[in-house]
């Protein structure tokens, strides 16, 4: 089985629309591929009816928080969508997104960059704006040749220049919420030092005694040694190790399947949630 935990639609920052996404995950030969929109659940439905037969879609989302003055995200699988406390904190999260991103505009407006809130609503469409839709908007006007290069401390990384703190949920709060709605939670490339200060081992360990179910650690984000650093945490604490591309269509490099779960650790992610079940493609329109 080919499993990838992590692809973001058009319903937060992503390219392609719920729809398509399930298509390409299909011809990219994913037997599993997870949802995982930033904040939301909006695209669940698109991508449910379009579901290609021998295609399993797990439901989900990646989960804004920050500890300590560090952003981080967490990756819930699998809980109740309409669960009314972790339905509220996801909106409370998204309605930030925008004055948030109105405030990048108009830092970037007196660095002299001639961005719009206008240019960026209209990259981002019906998703959850956030930093990469700003990033998008860089592109265009020619100051960053790609939307990795906006996400340095000249622009939008955490402390850049343009860049704009919004509601994030304290982690240990994300956790209670997650469980509480049935759902598992697993930590989101935790070691991408390139988009910023990282979460240090001791607060992971915290988060695990306090039922973190697991690091996604095969990540594009993570080097060889980052990866053998978090394997190796992983089974010390006993947490379950994911991989998944994080693939956001065309505003990213990384490919469907470009790295993948493995399947014993996926059939563990479905026994310990209870909040919802993963959905067998039918054949969708």
């Amino acid at each position: 089985m080919r499993i990838d935990l992590h692809t973001h639609s058009t319903a937060s920052d992503g390219t392609d629309t719920p729809s398509q996404l399930v298509r390409k995950a299909a011809a990219a030969g994913l037997d599993v591929v997870a949802l995982t929109d930033h904040d939301t659940t909006r695209g669940h439905a698109e991508a449910v009816a379009a579901l290609p037969e021998g295609l399993t879609l797990v439901t989900g989302a990646e989960l804004s928080c920050r500890v300590d003055g560090i952003s981080m995200h967490m990756l819930a699988y699998l809980f109740d969508p309409e669960e009314p406390a972790l339905l509220a904190e996801r909106e409370l999260v998204r309605d930030d997104r925008v004055p948030r991103a109105k405030g990048m505009v108009a830092k970037l407006n007196a660095l002299g960059v001639p961005v719009t809130w206008e240019q960026v609503a209209r990259i981002a469409g019906d998703g959850s704006v956030g930093r990469p839709h700003v990033a998008t908007a860089l592109v265009e006007l020619g100051v960053v040749p790609t939307v990795g290069d906006a996400f340095t401390a000249d622009w939008l990384a955490d402390g850049g220049r343009a860049f704009v703190e919004k509601h994030e949920t304290d982690p240990f709060d994300a956790l209670r919420l997650i469980k509480a709605a049935g759902g598992v939670a697993v930590f989101a490339h935790p070691a991408a030092a390139k988009r910023g200060r990282t979460v240090p081992e001791a607060t992971i360990a915290d988060l695990a005694a306090a039922g973190l179910d697991g690091v996604e650690v095969d990540h594009m984000d993570h080097d060889a040694d980052a990866r053998a650093r978090l394997r190796g945490l992983a089974k010390e604490l006993g947490l379950l190790v994911t991989g998944s591309s994080d693939y956001h269509g065309s505003r990213k490099t990384c490919l469907l399947g470009e790295y993948t779960t493995d399947p014993e650790v996926y059939g563990e992610i479905t026994r310990r949630a209870f909040g919802a079940f993963p959905v067998p493609g039918a054949g969708g329109a």
